[in-house]
């Protein structure tokens, strides 16, 4: 199995993360071409394993953001530095909730023949966390680095690393999309 593959599913057909496989391709030696019940149901697993991961690390700096209010250090913040804790604080709920949302979603509505509608909401949902998420990362950054580096080296820094996430997160994905819709339209030309 390479790192684009995921495990067989049950039938023995497996998929290929990210593949482009809904494509009704007919030439030679091309895989079958995907149902739309069979694109729904790896979307809505691409889904769930997306969630796994960010579910953990919002929580994880969520808890360690919630805890920080208690330390002794906290009664010596600034009037900002409280702004910035306030802001991160609700920044990471906000994400929590929004990257928790496509459970709930698919709980409440498992069984009511509403699975295309399920996927579009959680994608959003989790496209919506994860800005959310760089957010919160990017404030936890300014409220540390205030105290950690002199002047306004903080900002510097945290602008940097969200820059990092935006190519990361965003202009790469997107870049690659385009790529492959290049690529698309040359084969199918």
């Amino acid at each position: 199995m390479t790192m684009t593959q995921q495990p067989a599913e049950p039938g023995g057909k497996s998929t290929a993360c990210c593949a482009r496989q809904h494509s009704t391709s007919t030439r030679p030696g091309a895989e079958a071409p995907e149902t739309a019940s069979e694109r729904v149901n790896r979307r809505w697993n691409e889904i769930l394993q997306e969630t796994r991961v960010t579910q953990t690390g919002v929580q994880i700096l969520f808890g360690f953001l919630l805890s920080v209010a208690f330390t002794p250090l906290f009664r010596e913040l600034e009037t900002l530095d409280r702004a910035i804790y306030v802001t991160t604080v609700v920044l990471g709920a906000a994400a929590t909730g929004s990257l928790i949302a496509p459970v709930s979603i698919h709980r409440l509505l498992s069984g009511q023949r509403m699975k295309d509608e399920v996927v579009e909401a959680a994608g959003r949902l989790m496209m919506c966390g994860m800005v959310l998420l760089a957010l919160t990362i990017g404030c936890t950054l300014l409220l540390i680095l205030r105290f950690v580096v002199p002047g306004v080296l903080a900002e510097v820094l945290v602008g940097g690393v969200m820059l990092w996430f935006g190519l990361c997160w965003y202009a790469l994905p997107l870049h690659l999309r385009r790529r492959a819709d290049q690529r698309s339209r040359t084969h199918d030309a």
